[in-house]
């Protein structure tokens, strides 16, 4: 698919938008052009630029965390049945605990600080990661690693050669889902106890009835995870594909 094609559903988008909004004629429903003019206010004096900037800070942070912890134990869990059976019923309180409770219990215990929101969007996320991955490891093709025991593999080939070439799409999967929800998480850690950031700005500009800086922010927000999506996920994932 081109460029053109691609971006053909966003311009469809922006037409539909901008009628509507001119048929409803509303303060709560602003047009394309009124969100426009917001995003540049707030562009021109620079909180935007600030609060998304703190907002990315902890998104990647907590992105890189999670991933790291949910990669490791999720390949752990798919290769180690004994593994798997002990971390189990923590995977499944953690996938069924909800990100509200968790949020609120890590601000009581360590305070209204960024650790307690990072360690909070973490916590919830982990175990999403750990399934994906796990159910990847468990649907690799074990005759491969029979054929690299037979040739006495080094460890290092098999996990380069056998495993990551398997469980790469499970990886890139999980690695879309886990920034779309990390970054949808943070915001409200930042709106339950946070002093800046997305979701501190939004939680003030609903105070104020404010829903067309609301849009600001939040398409600001969507666009820098269009540009990672396009500008380093794709040409990663182009390049594991040339690898593989």
């Amino acid at each position: 698919m081109n460029n053109s094609n691609s971006f053909l559903p966003i311009f469809l988008l922006i037409i539909i938008w901008q009628s509507a909004s001119l048929l409803a004629n509303t303060d709560v429903f602003p047009s394309v052009v009124d969100i426009l003019k917001s995003f540049y206010e707030h562009l021109v004096h620079k909180d935007l630029i600030f609060h998304v900037a703190i907002t990315l800070k902890r998104v990647l942070i907590a992105f890189f965390i999670a991933m790291f912890l949910g990669v490791i134990l999720g390949i752990m869990m798919g290769l180690s049945s004994k593994i798997n059976l002990f971390f189990d019923i923590f995977l499944i309180i953690g996938l069924n605990i909800p990100a509200l409770v968790t949020i609120i219990i890590c601000y009581i215990w360590f305070g209204l600080t960024d650790f307690s929101a990072i360690l909070a969007v973490i916590i919830n996320k982990v175990p999403i990661i750990i399934v994906n991955i796990r159910e990847g490891v468990k649907s690799m093709d074990k005759k491969y690693l029979q054929l690299a025991l037979v040739y006495s593999l080094s460890s290092k080939d098999i996990i380069k050669n056998i495993y990551l070439p398997q469980i790469y799409p499970y990886i890139m999967a999980t690695t879309r889902l886990t920034i779309s929800l990390v970054w949808k998480i943070v915001l409200v850690v930042e709106l339950l106890g946070r002093s800046d950031g997305v979701g501190f700005q939004i939680a003030m500009f609903f105070q104020d009835f404010d829903i067309t800086s609301i849009f600001a922010y939040s398409f600001a927000f969507i666009f820098i995870v269009i540009l990672i999506e396009k500008m380093i996920l794709n040409p990663i994932e182009n390049r594991v594909k040339k690898w593989r």
